[in-house]
C-alpha cells in the first residue's frame, strides 16, 4: 500500500511539473510577442518621426531657397 501511495504521489508531482512548465513556456511565447509587437509599433512611430523631421527640413530648405532668390532679385 505504501508503495502504491508513493507511486501515486510521485506521478502526481511529475504531473504538476510537466503542467507548470508548459504554462510557464506559454506565459514566456505570450511575452515575447508582446516584446516584438512593441518594438514593431516603436519603430514604425521611429521611423514616421523621422520621416516627419526629414520633410520639414526639406520645407525649410526650400523656403530659405526661395526666400533667398526673392533677396538677390530685389
Amino acid at each position: 500500500m505504501k508503495k502504491f501511495f508513493l507511486s501515486l504521489m510521485l506521478s502526481l508531482f511529475a504531473l504538476s511539473i510537466y503542467s507548470c512548465r508548459e504554462t510557464t513556456q506559454e506565459k514566456t511565447e505570450d511575452a515575447l510577442e508582446a516584446i516584438g509587437e512593441d518594438v514593431e509599433d516603436g519603430t514604425r512611430r521611429a521611423a514616421d518621426k523621422l520621416e516627419e523631421g526629414a520633410e520639414n527640413i526639406e520645407k525649410e530648405v526650400h523656403e530659405e531657397m526661395h526666400e533667398t532668390d526673392d533677396h538677390m532679385e530685389h
